[in-house]
């Protein structure tokens, strides 16, 4: 995967390639289990954070984050093929919600580092994520909790 200078040449490439799918039908009930499976990773991710797992949490913290975009963006009726432009996506398309393209694309980087080439994470790691990690979860947990339930 290239680099991209900033988040719209990015997401100009992530529509070019043909990575942003526009889905047919999403049911509440898809977008409901998303949710609810972001609910235990991040209790899981809670757990790791509290055991000084900091490769377990990192993944977790990362997962949780994936599976609530992707929830987030089913409200649209969109779906990525990957999640570099999946998160390219959230932050084009949703300025208001005020995510830090920069942010999501240096954990994913990370997170491809300990999946794929055997990169460990460190307790300075995590803490240089953990409050971003926080507060970009419980965003966007709320705002698919509260369109899930309108």
């Amino acid at each position: 995967m290239q680099l991209f200078k900033n988040k719209e040449e990015a997401y100009d490439w992530c529509v070019s390639e043909g990575n942003i799918l526009t889905e047919q039908e999403v049911s509440k009930e898809r977008i409901s289990t998303n949710l609810l499976i972001a609910a235990e990773d991040l209790q899981s991710a809670k757990d790791a954070v509290q055991k000084k797992r900091w490769n377990s949490a990192y993944k977790l913290h990362y997962d949780v984050l994936h599976q609530l975009a992707e929830a987030y963006l089913l409200l649209s009726k969109v779906k990525s093929r990957n999640h570099h432009c999946l998160f390219t996506y959230l932050c084009v398309k949703y300025p208001e919600l005020e995510l830090d393209w920069g942010f999501l694309e240096k954990v994913r980087i990370k997170r491809n580092g300990i999946n794929y080439y055997g990169t460990l994470i460190q307790q300075k790691d995590w803490k240089d994520v953990e409050l971003q990690f926080t507060l970009y979860i419980k965003l966007l947990m709320e705002k698919i909790e509260t369109a899930v339930i309108v």
